[in-house]
């Protein structure tokens, strides 16, 4: 696997799904500023419905509709439908990732931890969920909300180091010792 950090809020992806655990996938692609989603639910919950608004489009999506995907999130439906819609996906050229079943995944999606726009992840490559969460769970007593202000205050420190025109290296020196005088990591 190689770790990359999508930026939804660029690429149209798209969410097929039905219950809870469509639900949920929603909240994190909303979480993670999915601008251009479109959601196809055949009995989307009322919680869905609200969640979705006028992203949600209709049943399942036509070979047509997934003209134009990067992403595409299947969550919640049996594996036959998976398949196929999975098959369709990529012959249009997106990538997949379906709930819970690893050999229809072209990504996995990591357990994820938000401090203002610091994002930390844990990922088992699909082998173990529950490892997942259980370490994200415990990274978040380890970094608290405190960490979005400090993220904003280093990348303000970050930004005046690079208008004086510092070397990359040193830039990477500058905030080990920032860290550190700040006390952050101890």
């Amino acid at each position: 696997m190689f770790p990359v950090m999508l930026d939804l809020g660029t690429l149209k992806a798209m969410l097929i799904g039905e219950g809870e655990v469509a639900e949920k996938r929603l909240a994190a692609l909303d979480a993670a500023g999915a601008a251009h989603l479109e959601v196809y639910s055949g009995a989307p919950t009322p919680v869905l419905v609200k969640q979705a608004g006028r992203r949600l489009k209709g049943a399942r999506p036509t070979g047509e509709a997934f003209r134009g995907a990067r992403v595409v999130f299947i969550a919640g439906l049996g594996d036959a439908e998976s398949v196929a819609l999975a098959g369709l996906a990529r012959s249009a050229g997106a990538l997949v990732n379906t709930e819970d079943v690893k050999p229809l995944c072209d990504f996995h999606v990591p357990s994820v931890m938000r401090r203002g726009e610091l994002t930390i992840t844990v990922s088992t490559a699909g082998k173990s969920p529950g490892l997942a969460r259980r370490l994200r769970r415990h990274l978040e007593g380890l970094f608290g909300p405190e960490w979005a202000g400090r993220l904003d205050e280093l990348g303000r420190q970050r930004k005046l180091w690079r208008s004086q025109g510092l070397e990359m290296a040193e830039i990477g020196r500058r905030v080990d010792a920032y860290i550190e005088e700040k006390g952050w990591l101890s």
